[in-house]
Formats: C-alpha cells, sequence, structure tokens
C-alpha cells in the first residue's frame, strides 16, 4: 500500500486539479463529513486519490474520489485506495457502502459492490455533497449506482 496523507485544507486546491482531470465530482472536498486521502510521487504530485463521505446516521457512506493518475493505472494502485476506503469507512462503524460509477463497473464488482438502485442511494445518502449536486443538474437520471455490504 503506498503511503496515503489525510486531506488537509492546504491540499484541496491539488486534488481539485487532480479529480477534475479524472473526470470525477469535486462537490464538498473541504467538507468535514468528506474524508479523503491521497498518494504522491516523490516530486509531491498527487498520484491517487481514494476516500467517503458518510450519511447523516453514520450507518452509510459515499465512496468518492477513487482515482489513478493515467501514467501510474494497471499495477493494482486503484484496488489498494478502493480496499483502503472500504476498510476506513467499515472502521468508522458505516455498515453499507455505496457509489456512483457509469465507467467502472467491473473494477467495482472485484470489491464486493453490486449493482443498486440509483434513487435507493440518493435516499439514503441525501444529505451528501454528490447527491445532492446530481440531483441539482439531472445528472442522478443518467448515473449508474453500485452497493456492498460492510459487515
Amino acid at each position: 500500500m503506498p503511503e496515503l496523507q489525510r486531506v488537509s485544507g492546504a491540499d484541496v486546491g491539488d486534488l481539485l486539479t487532480f479529480l477534475t482531470v479524472a473526470d470525477l465530482s469535486v462537490a464538498g472536498l473541504d467538507s468535514p463529513h468528506v474524508h479523503l486521502w491521497v498518494s504522491r510521487d516523490g516530486s509531491g504530485r498527487i498520484v491517487g486519490s481514494t476516500g467517503y463521505e458518510l450519511s447523516e446516521s453514520g450507518a452509510d457512506v459515499l465512496i468518492r474520489s477513487v482515482a489513478v493518475d493515467p501514467g501510474m493505472r494497471g499495477g493494482g494502485l486503484g484496488s489498494e485506495l478502493a480496499a483502503f476506503a472500504i476498510a476506513a469507512a467499515a472502521a468508522s462503524g458505516a455498515r453499507r457502502a455505496w457509489l456512483f460509477s457509469r465507467r467502472s463497473g467491473g473494477f467495482w464488482q472485484k470489491h464486493g459492490f453490486e449493482s443498486a438502485d440509483r434513487f435507493e442511494l440518493a435516499g439514503v445518502l441525501a444529505g451528501t455533497h454528490q447527491v445532492e449536486l446530481f440531483r441539482e443538474t439531472g445528472r442522478l437520471e443518467t448515473e449508474v449506482a453500485w452497493s456492498r455490504d460492510l459487515g
């Protein structure tokens, strides 16, 4: 596992750029309910990110911001980042993990996720930044949801 650093206020700008290039949502990156980590290379450049956002009850989490620099894909870093987010979410007391992914379903299935109803996800995680953004922009209608038990 690469060394991961918890994202602080000073990291948000770099992470925003990294996630924008990866075409992932950047809503609420600075929220205290969003828990994020990054992996940096020797020059300090972000090469991977991972995290989750807790539901109000704490029983559910939205896995988000799992991304790997395009030049480093295929080496297992994505799987390590996903496993870290899943373990951290479970350690927080959450019982179920959810995520949106239109392009990486096969990847997430390898990590125990199954297809889920996007509207159920939006109901369970109604207060999360990504769900609110997707509702406001109409993007929720086209998203693909995934879920897995954390027990």
